[in-house]
């Protein structure tokens, strides 16, 4: 069986064999054709605002980034899936996740970026759950407002 290596372990092998000038990876990367629909995203989103209890300890937060290297683009994608953190756009992960993950997960991306000379940039956003209910969905024929019960209904 083959012995698990650290995450953090294998940036530090990509940027010691040279991230930057290594060649295009001999697979597809950031394929999203596994990432769930529009709508299955939207339903997580609402399942975390709708959920009765969250433990006390727990963080909700959204990590976003821009990477230039596929490499390195799809083992942070990697990494944060590990983690627990649901991807809801290409470049968008959601979690809800206790806040020592939280904090793991910004040491972690923190020291990816200073790895390697790059124009990078992650944002790890902490949110609340009201934050999450004045969500809107734009583009797509989702009424989220009706799901979360934001919008009043007068019936006659």
């Amino acid at each position: 069986m083959r012995k698990s290596i650290p995450y953090i372990e294998i940036l530090r092998k990509l940027h010691r064999a040279g991230v930057e000038k290594s060649p295009v990876v001999n697979r597809q990367v950031g394929d999203i054709s596994t990432m769930p629909t529009l709508q299955e995203r939207v339903d997580f989103l609402l399942g975390v605002v709708n959920k009765p209890t969250r433990p006390a300890t727990n963080m909700l937060f959204f990590v976003m980034y821009d990477i230039e290297s596929d490499k390195v683009r799809y083992h942070i994608a990697k990494y944060l899936e590990r983690k627990g953190c649901t991807r809801i756009q290409r470049s968008i992960f959601l979690a809800d996740l206790d806040k020592a993950v939280y904090d793991q997960i910004k040491a972690d991306l923190t020291e990816v970026q200073s790895l390697y000379d790059n124009h990078d940039s992650i944002i790890v956003c902490p949110v609340s759950t009201d934050q999450l209910r004045a969500m809107k969905v734009i583009g797509e024929d989702i009424s989220v407002d009706i799901i979360i019960r934001s919008r009043n209904t007068l019936f006659f």
